[in-house]
């Protein structure tokens, strides 16, 4: 059982070389108890022999999984304070093509799958009234471009909930913080390019091949913010007792903040020629 000074914190994702990995280390760093899930056991075995850590497997596309991993937390720790959202799958491709079955994939995992956890955690936290709830955005919602539509979609999503839920939660005193990460170097490109590799060959954009391919290996570029920087900051910013509402960090997101208030025809023009359709 988890001392009262030692916050509980519950992480979807958290697969080695991603960003919930470096989110748990860091936590855990900041004297937290963390509740480390993912699919499958074997993807945290690093963090196998640390008593920081209680390892569950969690599908967040599972009511079940989510109430049986839910149910071992609360019976260890008594309580969530908080719950990281961060598992999530990418989507690249031209969305006049990409099949719909891939877009609904992402909105179940993305969108659909915070939604679940959130409701499950909620009621235990309503009842202390206390809790925090962070939700991981994108700044692709920001100003979304060609070939990573279906993901940024359901980011600006997820954007969108995390702005309701925070007014709405709020009356039962639980904080709700959108984390919005910029360019990070983390395992999610790797995923991004298996799902893209299994998408079928364009047609009406054939020509744009290579492009829509170099977007897929978009989070592995060198002038991508390490995972465990980001981590870093993040969980310093979660930590604090007035957490903020909105926190962003990492390559490009001053830059998609920027052009989230441009004019259109100048954010379409910018896309266009750094996209290049």
């Amino acid at each position: 059982m988890a001392a009262r000074d030692e916050p509980v914190v519950l992480i979807t994702g958290c697969s080695e070389g991603g960003i919930g990995h470096a989110l748990a280390r860091a936590f855990a760093s900041e004297k937290c108890r963390v509740v480390a899930t993912s699919r499958s056991l074997r993807s945290m075995t690093d963090l196998e022999n640390d008593d920081r850590f209680f390892l569950q497997e969690l599908d967040v596309l599972s009511d079940e999984s989510v109430r049986q991993a839910l149910t071992n937390a609360l019976d260890k720790f008594n309580r969530i304070d908080i719950l990281v959202n961060n598992a999530g799958v990418q989507c690249i491709g031209p969305l006049a093509e990409v099949p719909l079955n891939s877009i609904e994939h992402t909105f179940n995992t993305n969108v659909f799958g915070p939604m679940r956890l959130i409701q499950a955690v909620v009621p235990q936290m309503a009842a202390r009234r206390k809790g925090k709830i962070v939700n991981v955005g994108s700044v692709t919602a920001l100003a979304p471009g060609p070939w990573a539509g279906a993901y940024s979609a359901s980011k600006a999503a997820l954007h969108a909930l995390t702005d309701s839920l925070r007014l709405e939660l709020g009356t039962l005193g639980i904080d709700v913080i959108n984390v919005v990460p910029g360019a990070i170097k983390s395992n999610i490109g790797y995923s991004a390019i298996s799902s893209y590799n299994q998408m079928p060959e364009w047609k009406l954009y054939k020509p744009f091949e290579s492009v829509i391919r170099a977007r897929a290996h978009f989070s592995l570029g060198v002038r991508t913010t390490p995972t465990d920087e980001f981590a870093k900051k993040t969980v310093a910013a979660v930590l604090k007792k007035n957490s903020p509402a909105w926190f962003s960090y990492g390559s490009f997101s001053t830059i998609s903040a920027i052009a989230y208030h441009l004019p259109l025809f100048i954010k379409d023009f910018i896309l266009r020629k750094t996209m290049k359709c």
